[in-house]
């Protein structure tokens, strides 16, 4: 018969075993649950889209972006395409300003850096008439391989200049959808080209209605949104009647983000300070009229407690900053909140989030 002290012996090893399965089991689902989850950086990206201008960057044009806290900042080199018509990209050319060339991207980046200001460079491209770059579509192969020939070469550019520098984040495209869905092998080529040229992190810019529906998130390391999601059509919305307009595109992300196991970007966000600007909010005429600073803010102050509070979110750049101190301003009804009432709910926010 077994003695007490060997059941009693027995019993205790029993348990301890219990003990160390389940915590094992525990520890296993842990690793699984954040092997799923997308890699967050730990800092957001409280971003400024800054304008190129025909000027220089200044020390003192950049401490108004240190002012409203922002950690990083969008450089936005152009390529220009004539029309459909002539697929040739035109880009770095004398005549572009100042800004929107390789001299004027490596000045602003020089002067970034010293200010510690994390970096994207994401050039873009502007078609003759403000035709949509979504809708890009060229009439043969052959008009296709040109454009395709003059893209990557735009693209290679600035991705060099990043390297050079060490920028932190590298744009490989903006708004681009026909171009990407239409021809898959050149994206793919190019993208694995762009990682061998630069060694930080890459996205792509997609406007917001399109961002559900490209598979070229999976060769990336965000999931990059230029967020002018509808949120309400009335000329005023209130903030909760915005966040409401914000719950089916934030679960979209998120489940975009889960499936694809990488954090969203807004590569670009923001809104006018006008009435019924989140009906549209990606409309730019300028045959509108009636202020709403008090919407502009509302709208930036939602978009804030909405996203930023969210682990599978990196950060975003607003739409949009200009160079000189006095742009904006109360006259004014365009995307920057500069010298609006909108500026200070930036640097509230973006004092929050600036961990």
């Amino acid at each position: 018969m077994p003695s007490i002290s060997g059941i009693l012996y027995r019993k205790q090893m029993f348990v301890k075993t219990q003990y160390l399965l389940a915590r094992t089991i525990v520890l296993m689902i842990a690793a699984l649950i954040l092997s799923c989850q997308a890699e967050i950086p730990s800092r957001k990206l409280n971003g400024i889209s800054l304008v190129a201008s025909r000027d220089s960057l200044t020390t003192q044009q950049i401490e108004s972006l240190i002012a409203v806290n922002a950690n990083s900042v969008a450089l936005m080199p152009f390529g220009f395409l004539r029309d459909t018509e002539d697929p040739e990209l035109y880009f770095n050319l004398e005549r572009q300003w100042f800004g929107e060339r390789t001299e004027g991207i490596e000045q602003a980046i020089l002067l970034l850096k010293k200010k510690d200001l994390k970096i994207m460079v994401k050039p873009q491209i502007w078609i003759r008439g403000g035709e949509f770059t979504g809708d890009l579509e060229f009439n043969s192969e052959a008009d296709w391989k040109k454009f395709e020939r003059s893209y990557r070469e735009f693209i290679l550019l600035y991705a060099r200049i990043a390297e050079k520098h060490k920028v932190e984040l590298f744009c490989v495209g903006t708004e681009l959808f026909n171009f990407v869905m239409s021809r898959p092998e050149f994206w793919e080529s190019l993208i694995a080209e762009v990682r061998m040229e630069f060694k930080g992190k890459i996205v792509y810019a997609e406007n917001w209605d399109k961002v559900d529906k490209t598979n070229i998130w999976r060769d990336l390391d965000y999931i990059g949104a230029d967020a002018y999601f509808p949120l309400h059509d009335a000329a005023s919305p209130n903030k909760d009647e915005i966040k409401d307009g914000w719950q089916k595109h934030k679960s979209m992300l998120k489940e975009l983000s889960s499936e694809y196991h990488k954090p969203v970007l807004f590569t670009e966000y923001g809104y006018r300070n006008i009435d019924h600007s989140l009906r549209e909010p990606w409309n730019s005429e300028r045959n509108i009229s009636s202020i709403n600073h008090n919407l502009q803010a509302k709208a930036l102050e939602s978009i804030y407690e909405e996203f930023w509070v969210e682990n599978w979110f990196a950060g975003g750049f607003l739409w949009k900053w200009h160079q000189h101190e006095n742009s904006g301003g109360l006259e004014n009804d365009r995307f920057t909140p500069q010298n609006k009432p909108a500026e200070n709910t930036v640097k509230e926010y973006y004092e929050k989030f600036r961990n």
